[in-house]
């Protein structure tokens, strides 16, 4: 009788362990990563973890070394900027063991489950979100197809790889790569075939880059002039880029020798640091795609309304009113009366409004928020592209973005709104010009600004974070200007309610008293823990939220000052 309840007390040791065997993906990577930290990636480690990174390599086609790395990253997917040296230090590995594992590391690239972003000659890796999802649903993460494609869906798989260029997210070997397996996966669109012509008249492995470039930027952001100082992204090797740039200055590019680029004109002249597609190279290309396209439907930084997702704000007593008045001046009905009303008593009928305060207070989702339920479109100014280091060419930039927007108010039913988001950098004070050529190309700027405001129609706003230092004709001009202040105790608690649901009343008083937070970083703290659940299949503790709350407190800064309202 003892013998045999020796035996039953294994088999049910047993029939525990089973039922604690790893199941789905998510949780053989959990076992994977448990065994993994300070583990230097030993014989050991592997022996204890087999099952778990055999199940994770056959699931998802990967080596069993790629599985690993693969399962770490997944650990460590909670931060935009994953470091090398940071997976060294969590496995225990030493820095000449991580290196050989490079190769892996680029395969995981390939496959698209990481992405990597190179500045400064820092290299830093991210889990795109979708992958994340994949895993979470116990499947294999494949990337969106790109086989047969009409010509619209072509063209945003191509305008999807040059920004991923832009934000160094893919290397420009890895960028030549893509875009040449995009064009051979849709041999029969027009747009492919005649690139196919110009790749035997051309000097392929230069150009083919290159010319996709100027198809995307005439395409996706209904933009015919290309500038020289823009290409230099395209290629991480200087001196390719030296001897492309050379060979355009020069004319002896074969796009230039075979008229499928030609040089841009302002007003009549030549210009010697542009270029755009021929127009005999565009009716062969765009054969059966509307160039026309109606910018708004292409053009990079256009935010349609019915794409913005409703997101519940809370605001102070002050800025609810002041976000309410704005809100209903900018209802279709009642702008149209106000304006009419304005052109009557000989006022300017064109509103700029100035949303500042401190960051992460709502300033741009409000702005989002009230274009949804006003039906206006957001036409968005990223400030940085305004500011080229070629003189001229910011100023040209500037009287563009106004020109771009007055087509937009007089072809559209409802008026859009011109965001001018972080605005900080154009709307300060004015320099002293002395003999700086920057100061006097600020000033300018800032002018040719003032002037468009003061001739403007329809809808800006503005945000920054200044608290001060505003140009006083700035301020002028700007009829509402809304602060934006960090949330009180009582908006505290709704906003943490709100991102976190699971969280008690009092344990939301607690937080809300402890710790004076913006929305923004509330947030910030919300996503970590939506990330634990992700990860982990469980909430996360209020003692772990106190540790994200303690970690953000690290960032915070409370030096704002206001600037004023009226």
């Amino acid at each position: 009788m003892r013998q045999l309840d020796i035996t039953s007390k294994e088999e049910a040791r047993t029939c525990q362990v089973r039922e604690k065997m790893p199941q789905t993906l998510f949780e053989h990577i959990e076992s994977v990563v448990k065994q993994v930290e300070n583990s230097g990636l030993s014989d050991d480690f592997f022996i204890k973890v087999e099952k778990s990174v055999q199940y994770i390599s056959q699931k998802m086609n990967l080596t069993s070394i790629q599985a690993v790395l693969f399962s770490v990253f997944i650990e460590h997917s909670d931060d935009n900027r994953i470091y090398i040296s940071e997976l060294s230090k969590f496995m225990g590995c030493k820095k000449v063991r991580m290196i050989g594992l490079m190769n892996d590391i680029d395969a995981l690239e390939n496959r698209r489950l990481l992405r990597c972003s190179k500045t400064d000659n820092m290299i830093t890796y991210r889990v795109p979100l979708q992958v994340i999802e994949a895993v979470k649903k116990n499947i294999n993460y494949v990337p969106e197809n790109t086989r047969d494609l009409h010509i619209n869906v072509f063209f945003k798989h191509m305008n999807r790889l040059f920004e991923e260029r832009e934000n160094n997210e893919i290397a420009s070997d890895a960028l030549r790569v893509e875009l040449l397996s995009l064009v051979e996966d849709n041999p029969s669109l027009p747009f492919c075939i005649q690139l196919q012509k110009y790749t035997e008249m051309c000097n392929i492995p230069t150009v083919f880059p290159l010319f996709l470039y100027f198809c995307h930027r005439f395409i996706n952001h209904n933009d015919d002039s290309v500038g020289l100082h823009e290409l230099e992204d395209l290629y991480e090797d200087r001196f390719v880029y030296r001897d492309v740039r050379c060979s355009l200055e020069e004319e002896y590019n074969d796009l230039i020798i075979h008229d499928i680029i030609e040089h841009s004109f302002d007003n009549g002249f030549k210009e010697k640091e542009f270029f755009r597609i021929s127009s005999q190279a565009k009716e062969k290309l765009f054969e059966g795609l509307d160039v026309k396209i109606h910018p708004v439907e292409t053009k990079k930084g256009w935010i349609e309304h019915e794409n913005i997702v409703t997101k519940q704000l809370f605001y102070n007593d002050r800025e609810q009113l002041q976000i309410k008045q704005l809100t209903s001046l900018l209802q279709k009905e009642n702008f149209q009366s106000v304006q009419e009303s304005l052109i009557r008593n000989g006022m300017r009928k064109g509103f700029a409004c100035l949303f500042y305060g401190s960051p992460g207070t709502g300033k741009t989702e409000t702005v989002y928020q009230l274009a949804r339920s006003t039906g206006r479109d957001i036409m968005m100014v990223d400030i940085s592209e305004t500011k080229s280091m070629w003189y001229g060419e910011s100023e040209k930039r500037i009287k563009q973005i106004f020109d771009t927007y007055r087509y937009h108010v007089d072809a559209k039913e409802v008026a859009p709104i011109l965001l001018f988001n972080e605005a900080d950098a154009i709307i300060g004070s004015r320099r002293e010009v002395g003999n700086s050529h920057i100061n006097q190309l600020e000033n300018t700027i800032q002018n040719i600004l003032l002037q468009e405001i003061e001739n403007l129609e329809g809808i800006l706003i503005a945000t920054t974070n200044l608290t001060r230092n505003l140009d006083k004709a700035f301020d002028r001009r700007f009829l509402y200007k809304i602060e934006f202040d960090k949330p009180n105790l009582e908006a505290k608690e709704n906003i943490w309610n709100m991102m976190l649901a699971s969280l008690s009343k009092k344990e939301r008083q607690v937080l809300a008293v402890t710790y004076d937070f913006s929305g923004g970083q509330i947030e910030n703290i919300a996503r970590k823990c939506t990330v634990d659940s992700i990860l982990n299949g469980t909430q996360t503790s209020l003692e772990r939220i106190r540790d994200y709350c303690e970690n953000e407190s690290l960032h915070r800064s409370d030096k704002s000052k206001r600037i004023g309202f009226c």
